[in-house]
């Protein structure tokens, strides 16, 4: 099987068609998550049921894609369509770049209102307080992570493992999306999704990070990924988006506030300044910065076909 076309394939359904509106199988297993997380989230072992958890989740999931996958196998036509069907349902390129649109285009005309409840649909920080730059900084901040997860990461396994790999990684990513806070609720129970989720990201994130150098000021990324990158809060987010903080010339990180209460983030790219400050034209230059990513993985990956 040619990958880079099943990649490139999965990309342009993307593309055109967007996430389903209506049946999505991420918002199913959303669903089924919760009722299990409200009937396990329970009791004094928090942390073994939350492995017991996930293995319910995930495992059933990913075996049955597997078995599938085996099946279709036999007919070249037929898998190709399902790879890159399942492939396309897994990926979050179009639906991540409509985000930035929307936070994007009326930060560009002034309208500060709903470019803060645009961004408040991407970020967990309290967005009524935020200004132009803060904004503008949560959005970057958002497409070039959620790149590295809701894009590379997910090619990265498909590459790999094919479907199932694919398949794998969105339902982890997922569960930790859902589960992996350090609150109360999930510390114990989560921690299993979050820790899972840190080994499957851990390549894919350094790939993306050495992307983002590598098509911007390339000196300057390696530069902040180096000195902050390795301290952020995040072992897998703070190489990526130090990064690319770098590669773009903008300052990201720094001060927040959620639910309330101020959190101080280290900085990360250059020190706030007038020329590295967030602003609508970084955050649109975030958006060429992934896709140009893509481009170069597509190109890498059809090379590597032809090679092996």
């Amino acid at each position: 099987m040619n990958i880079a076309l099943v990649i490139a394939m999965a990309l342009g359904l993307d593309y055109l068609l967007g996430e389903p509106r209506r049946y999505h199988p991420l918002v199913g297993f959303g669903n089924l998550v919760d009722r299990i997380e409200v009937r396990l989230n329970r009791g004094n072992s928090l942390k073994v049921n939350g492995m017991a958890a996930w293995l319910l989740t995930v495992v059933p999931l990913v075996g049955g894609t597997y078995l599938l996958d085996q099946i279709l196998m036999d007919s070249a036509y037929i898998y190709l369509a399902w790879s890159a069907g399942m492939l396309y349902l897994a990926l979050g390129w179009r639906s991540l770049m409509q985000h930035a649109q929307d936070v994007l285009q009326p930060l560009t005309n002034g309208d500060i209102v709903s470019a803060r409840r645009a961004v408040s649909r991407i970020v967990s920080r309290d967005a009524e307080v935020l200004d132009e730059t803060g904004v503008a900084r949560g959005a970057i901040e958002s497409v070039l992570e959620n790149g590295a997860d809701a894009i590379f990461a997910t090619i990265f396994w498909f590459c790999l493992l094919g479907v199932p790999g694919a398949v794998l990684y969105r339902l982890s990513n997922t569960l930790d999306a859902m589960w992996g806070y350090r609150n109360s609720r999930f510390r114990q129970f989560g921690w299993m999704a979050a820790r899972i989720d840190d080994w499957l990201n851990y390549i894919p994130a350094r790939l993306t990070a050495l992307t983002y150098a590598l098509l911007g000021d390339t000196r300057a990324a390696f530069h902040y990924w180096k000195t902050q990158g390795t301290v952020w809060k995040s072992p897998n987010a703070g190489p990526v988006m130090a990064a690319g903080a770098g590669s773009l010339n903008v300052s990201l990180g720094g001060a927040e506030t959620y639910q309330g209460e101020l959190q101080q983030r280290s900085v990360l790219g250059p020190e706030n300044s007038a020329q590295t400050r967030a602003s609508s034209a970084a955050l649109a230059a975030s958006c060429r910065l992934v896709n140009k990513s893509i481009l170069l993985w597509l190109l890498v990956i059809a090379l590597l076909d032809l090679l092996v």
